[in-house]
């Protein structure tokens, strides 16, 4: 059975339903036999990628909130992660344009370390304060994990998986995206946002007993969505 995730490398709450999801996973019986694809998609793809400034000071700017206001609702989110485990440090996190990581992670589903590839750039992102959009951070991670230094330099300085990036994003609209994280299970169950554990729990259950029966209808979890960054950037 394929679960298909639609989330972007600065979601906060993309790490934290990554992390409700294997949960999930861990107590699941057929795990073994459950596949993750990580699909593409930018909250503001027209973000320009700015090191000088945290996020934190991105977002009290382009939200009109003092850096007071800021930092609190940060703090909300990061004790939220810390729940899962998480460690996000919003002061140090620099704010980048997404789509040069996106195409890395497609680079690194070929080889099979999407999964990978894609909790490395949520850690360098959140936790470590990295560029995402910077090519020798990105040439640093993705052989951290196990790419081909050539391959990737290959697809940094070209437009390699830029249209697989878009495919991802242009499918997102089809099926009724409105935030992220998006979670796709067998084509026929769906979970939007980071929500709470028990209905990933119930959600995979029922995927998974609906999961020979051909029938690809797409059945939102009927919970009201849980915390999640919506299709226009909107994360707080």
């Amino acid at each position: 059975m394929k679960i298909e995730i639609w989330s972007d490398v600065v979601c906060p709450f993309c790490y934290i339903g990554k992390r409700k999801m294997e949960k999930a996973l861990q107590k699941f019986p057929f795990a073994s036999q459950v596949e993750i694809e990580w699909k593409s998609f930018q909250l503001n793809p027209d973000l320009q990628t700015n090191p000088a400034i945290s996020t934190v000071e991105h977002l009290a700017q382009s939200k009109g909130w003092t850096l007071e206001q800021t930092r609190e609702i940060s703090s909300n989110v990061a004790n939220m992660a810390h729940h899962e485990g998480l460690i996000f440090d919003f002061d140090r996190a620099v704010v980048a344009n997404t789509k040069n990581a996106h195409r890395l992670i497609h680079l690194a589903k070929e080889s099979g370390k999407q999964d990978a590839m894609k909790e490395r750039l949520l850690k360098a992102y959140f936790s470590q304060g990295r560029n995402v959009d910077d090519f020798d951070t990105l040439l640093e991670l993705g052989k951290e994990v196990g790419l081909d230094e050539e391959k990737i330099k290959a697809t940094l300085n070209s437009s390699q998986y830029e249209d697989a990036v878009n495919q991802d994003i242009y499918e997102s609209r089809l099926i009724g995206v409105r935030g992220v994280p998006f979670f796709v299970l067998d084509r026929k169950f769906g979970i939007s946002g980071a929500q709470p554990d028990e209905v990933f729990d119930q959600t995979l259950e029922k995927a998974w007993a609906e999961f020979a029966k051909n029938n690809p209808v797409l059945d939102i979890a009927s919970s009201p969505d849980g915390e999640s960054c919506d299709v226009d950037g909107n994360c707080w």
